[in-house]
């Protein structure tokens, strides 16, 4: 079982831009599916984007569709949310979570290993 560490939140001015990284411990990330989620204060957590274990599938939310790109290297045990454009309304607290298997996973119930999040503050 991997163990997740999230970095690069932070607090960042509308229309500006942020990369978050999760990196895994264990030689076997490459046989997980990645997802991040967020959750702001009073809501749900919910699945923002998600990438297959090669990195040749991934989903995004309607909400950053166009603004955000997952991305992973296998080579780093790392994947990655490149965050532009970003939006008041994108600030939440960010995990990172990995699934075992070869899809790609849409459900929160799918993912076994959790990071401790990472916080983004979008000022406006």
């Amino acid at each position: 079982q991997v163990q997740l560490v999230e970095s690069g939140g932070g607090l960042v001015q509308a229309g500006g831009s942020l990369r978050l990284s999760c990196t895994a411990s264990g030689r076997t990330f490459s046989r997980y599916a990645m997802g991040w989620f967020r959750q702001a204060p009073g809501k749900e957590r919910e699945l923002m984007s998600a990438i297959n274990w090669r990195g040749s599938n991934t989903y995004y939310a309607d909400s950053i569709k166009g603004r955000f790109t997952i991305s992973r290297d296998n080579s780093k045990n790392t994947v990655y949310l490149q965050m532009n454009s970003l939006k008041p309304e994108d600030t939440a607290v960010y995990y990172c979570a990995a699934a075992d298997g070869l899809g790609t996973y849409y459900s929160s119930s799918d993912y076994k290993t959790w990071g401790q999040g990472t916080q983004v503050t979008v000022s406006s």
